[in-house]
């Protein structure tokens, strides 16, 4: 199977005209065009030798590449090998989307593992490692497996970079949504820089599973200059 034709024949070019308005940081070339289940049915095509292969052939030059990487690696039933071909494509990353697609069901049963390594890559000095790191400890562990040290992680980000700082908004607000008592302290103690800060009170009161006294109590909270 030829990767690149089979995501070619599946071209959509007013979904391309559309992706490349959400995906501003990539060139306009590199996006085909393919939507997200015709993505995940291709995925579902490629044999595991055939997997394997695409997967080393790295960069890749289309954003769809990557986007099919994400779920190809999200599929894998083994953690070890799972981890190893994540580890040799974040380097490659490039947007938010091929970020946030990076969703492995085998990690449900090993946060023990993932923690450390989600720890390791909240420091790397590439801007989607870090986005990442911080999604997956979004996905994975503001639920049953949620631990207040391990909001650290988060709150110990410093970046100028726009996509590193909404993600860590973005975790904030969702983990203000899911553990509010264990997490208001992070705004109340002021532990993340300005603009994060704001972005993350102005999602969490967006957010429909906060209550009205808790958006109430968020604005006043807001630092204003």
């Amino acid at each position: 199977m030829n990767v690149i034709n089979e995501l070619q024949s599946l071209q959509d070019l007013k979904y391309r005209d559309f992706q490349a308005k959400l995906i501003p940081t990539i060139d306009r070339s590199t996006i085909i065009g393919v939507r997200m289940p015709d993505l995940r049915k291709l995925a579902k095509k490629i044999d595991e030798k055939q997997a394997q292969i695409f997967m080393q052939d790295l960069p890749h030059t289309y954003y769809e590449e990557n986007m099919l990487q994400s779920i190809l690696i999200s599929n894998m039933k083994n953690y070890d090998d799972c981890i190893d071909h994540l580890e040799r494509f974040l380097p490659f990353v490039d947007n938010w989307a091929v970020c946030d697609c990076i969703s492995p069901k085998i990690f449900t049963k090993n946060t023990d593992k993932l923690i450390e390594k989600i720890k390791l890559w909240a420091k790397s000095s590439h801007a989607y490692t870090v986005r990442v790191a911080i999604c997956l400890l979004m996905k994975y562990f503001l639920d049953e497996k949620f631990k207040v040290e391990y909001l650290k992680i988060a709150t110990r980000i410093r970046s100028e970079e726009y996509y590193v700082n909404m993600i860590v908004a973005w975790f904030f607000a969702t983990a203000l949504a899911k553990q509010w008592d264990d997490v208001i302290f992070v705004l109340e103690d002021n532990l993340l820089d300005e603009w994060t800060h704001n972005k993350t009170i102005q999602k969490a009161r967006e957010s429909f599973r906060i209550t009205p006294e808790q958006k109430q109590y968020l604005n006043s909270l807001k630092k204003r200059r």
